[in-house]
């Protein structure tokens, strides 16, 4: 059967439509690998997190989440995320200093600042953020979230009332905080979280700084270790960052970067209070741990000791210098540090 001209036109163009509409809808869909540096334990959250982006972009936005070491290790997240091997990343800038020179301020450092609500000041309302987004994008990706972590004290094996209590014992602690504790005499050394139970079990050491209550509890220690105190050098301890590929960020509509990050906050923000509620918690019952704080010249004088590794991070870059002077003026007026 012969086609008349028209209809064969008509046609034509019926078909162009449907294959327009077709890619306007495929590029109106946007599929996201997503990668953080936390396990199994993150699970729950994510799913939410899965399940709200999708019903607020009516399905538009899918998420694919990935544990830690699943498909990249933690501290190649920024290349990752800069080649588009994986489109957002949730992490901590402590993993990566050697490419984002920034992101050891960025992660924490000893001294500044003691609680979420002074950190959370710092970083949006102090300008910091403002530097380590300049920082990212140099690096080809681009911060989207902020989050928070937790309490950061002192696990050991006898209770420590002062400084001069820990003198007689060997601590485990990362390069920053040791440095730190080495300066009042206090012996330390450095072991990944899975040999602290035999570490402290044994003797090898006698307490160790590496979290909160709830992470003690979750590698079990308290098995081996009850006393934990409060240090006021560093809360939280560590403060996490969501990043994301700019050409996937760029193919979202306006609307949709919207949701995204609205909802990458309030993920980040979840994260934050599963930690701080469990930490809680285990205070609140009292049973696994026995809990002090040190005393407040103490925790001052830890403070002062751990400016030259300020000014050591200040001297690499000018970017640095600035940062540093955001947190001296802000640990200045704290009083945590003298004028």
């Amino acid at each position: 059967m012969k086609l008349s001209t028209v209809v064969k036109s008509t046609l034509a163009g019926s078909v162009a439509t449907v294959l327009v509409a077709s890619q306007l809808a495929y590029a109106d869909n946007v599929r996201l690998r997503m990668h953080t540096f936390y396990g199994t334990e993150v699970d729950e959250i994510a799913a939410d997190l899965r399940d709200r982006v999708s019903e607020a972009s009516d399905g538009s936005i899918r998420i694919q989440f990935f544990r830690g070491g699943e498909l990249v290790n933690s501290d190649q997240f920024v290349d990752a995320v800069a080649r588009g091997t994986i489109d957002i990343a949730h992490g901590v800038g402590s993993y990566w200093p050697g490419q984002v020179g920034i992101g050891t301020i960025e992660a924490g450092l000893p001294g500044a600042w003691v609680t979420a609500e002074e950190a959370r000041d710092v970083f949006a309302n102090q300008g910091l953020d403002d530097l380590i987004a300049e920082a990212y994008e140099e690096k080809g990706v681009k911060l989207i979230g902020r989050g928070y972590g937790s309490d950061y004290g002192l696990l050991t094996r006898e209770p420590v009332a002062n400084l001069e209590d820990l003198s007689s014992m060997r601590i485990r602690a990362t390069s920053s905080i040791a440095t730190v504790l080495e300066k009042f005499d206090v012996p330390t050394v450095f072991l990944p979280g899975e040999e602290l139970y035999v570490a402290l079990s044994t003797g090898v050491i006698d307490g160790a700084v590496y979290g909160g209550p709830v992470e003690y509890e979750q590698l079990k220690l308290h098995e081996v270790a009850k006393h934990y105190t409060n240090i006021n050098l560093l809360n939280p301890g560590w403060i996490e960052t969501a990043l994301i590929n700019p050409n996937t960020w760029e193919r979202m509509s306006a609307e949709q970067q919207e949701i995204l990050t609205t909802e990458i906050d309030r993920y980040l923000e979840d994260v934050h209070n599963w930690l701080e509620e469990g930490n809680q918690r285990l205070i609140d019952e009292g049973e696994l741990f026995e809990f002090a704080t040190l005393p407040e010249e103490d925790s001052r004088r830890l403070a002062e000791a751990a400016l030259p590794i300020w000014k050591e991070e200040a001297e690499k870059s000018e970017r640095n210098a600035q940062a540093i002077e955001i947190l001296i003026d802000n640990a200045t007026k704290q009083g945590r540090l003298s004028e």
